[in-house]
């Protein structure tokens, strides 16, 4: 059976790629592993970005968590206890690297046979996936087999979900759409190819492959949360409505 791989950076300190910015890897570190931000990062985990892989159909799946090889001992012990049941969960402990790179470098490393095909996928750890997204990343290269033959790597692209705020009071959410997201985004890459999903930001995965995009159903939950990198900056406001 292909194989699926996918990579969640925790709070992991890489040189670059964030948009909030730091002087230098140290104050990145204080910023990223603070206990209040860290608190609310393993709360989220804990109860969006886990469950759903949890409870994936196809549970066959290869899982990289990655950190800070200085992660606090008592942060890398209650991320082991919350991913002790996944037996699908590799923690790997990095120092601080450009982080487009380590994460290449980190995908291709998991390949259980380079020379074979696989499907990749990112998951922050904020978000969460549909429980048949895993069987249908594989469905979709079946359903495709005249295109994926032709090409090196192929993008399979679910574009519906929704956006929620999470607190004390329950969660808030909209239906939403939104291609090439984080959530819901894999790709297929060949035997032999040494390309990885990580080697493209997600919005121009088109740009640079064939892709197959599926509007059929809602296959991701995004969360908006205090520490969301991509919102430090001045983004339009998302309205969202109690769950009931």
């Amino acid at each position: 059976m292909m194989q699926v791989i996918g990579l969640c950076r925790f709070s992991y300190p890489a040189i670059g790629g964030f948009q909030v910015g730091h002087e230098t890897t140290e104050e990145r570190m204080a910023y990223l592993w603070a206990e209040d931000r860290l608190e609310e990062r393993f709360r989220l985990l804990e109860t969006m970005a886990l469950p759903c892989l949890r409870a994936q159909t196809d549970p066959d799946f290869d899982l990289i968590l990655l950190i800070g090889d200085a992660f606090p001992k008592h942060h890398r012990d209650r991320l082991h206890d919350l991913t002790a049941d996944m037996p699908q969960v590799q923690i790997v402990a990095e120092a601080p690297r450009n982080s487009r790179e380590m994460s290449k470098q980190l995908l291709n490393q998991a390949r259980h046979d380079p020379s074979q095909p696989c499907m990749q996928f990112r998951h922050d750890d904020d978000d969460a996936v549909a429980v048949d997204f895993v069987g249908k990343m594989r469905q979709a290269v079946r359903d495709t087999q005249g295109l994926v033959s032709k090409h090196r790597m192929v993008g399979f692209d679910w574009n519906q979900g929704y956006v929620a705020e999470v607190g004390a009071q329950g969660i808030s959410a909209t239906q939403m759409y939104r291609p090439y997201y984080v959530a819901a985004l894999g790709t297929y890459i060949e035997g032999g190819c040494a390309m990885t999903i990580h080697n493209f930001m997600h919005e121009r995965i088109p740009q640079f492959m064939p892709c197959v995009t599926f509007s059929d159903a809602d296959m991701f939950v995004r969360t908006h949360n205090g520490y969301n990198d991509s919102r430090q900056k001045k983004v339009k406001d998302v309205p969202v409505e109690p769950c009931r």
